[in-house]
């Protein structure tokens, strides 16, 4: 079982509730960025896919044991007599949040950007980390 809990109901309800309100077959233009959480015995790890998303429109807050990532990805402005034909990319703003149920080091949280992929590194308190006994023979 993870150790992290977060709210994939809540995004899958919205990712259909768009499909149902939906005009002219397509899928709606309101988007949430796929997210991958990893855990090893040092730390937890999000991997968020927000191409097209500037550094600067993204905000990252931990607050108690929750974390809550938010953005927007704007739309381009169309250029003059430019008629599009389809449009499907999504665009807006949104926020994910994520439970954390073991204590973080939050003075050592770290975030990168490349290739459309944010990363949040989360490393986790000294207290839980396991730590090896050596027995010692009298």
């Amino acid at each position: 079982m993870s150790l992290l809990q977060y709210s994939d109901d809540l995004h899958e309800l919205r990712n259909r509730m768009n499909r149902v309100f939906d005009e002219g077959g397509s899928e709606s233009r309101l988007w949430s960025p796929s997210v991958d959480v990893a855990e090893n015995d040092r730390e937890i790890t999000l991997h968020v896919e927000v191409p097209g998303v500037k550094k600067d429109d993204i905000e990252i807050q931990l607050n108690g044991d929750t974390l809550t990532l938010r953005g927007e990805r704007k739309q381009e402005s169309q250029s003059k007599g430019e008629h599009y034909h389809r449009v499907e990319r999504r665009y807006g703003a949104w926020q994910r949040s994520f439970q954390i149920e073991v204590p973080i080091d939050a003075e050592h949280i770290a975030a990168s950007y490349e290739d459309g992929v944010l990363t949040v590194s989360l490393p986790k308190q000294a207290a839980v980390q396991p730590r090896q006994i050596e027995i010692q023979v009298k």
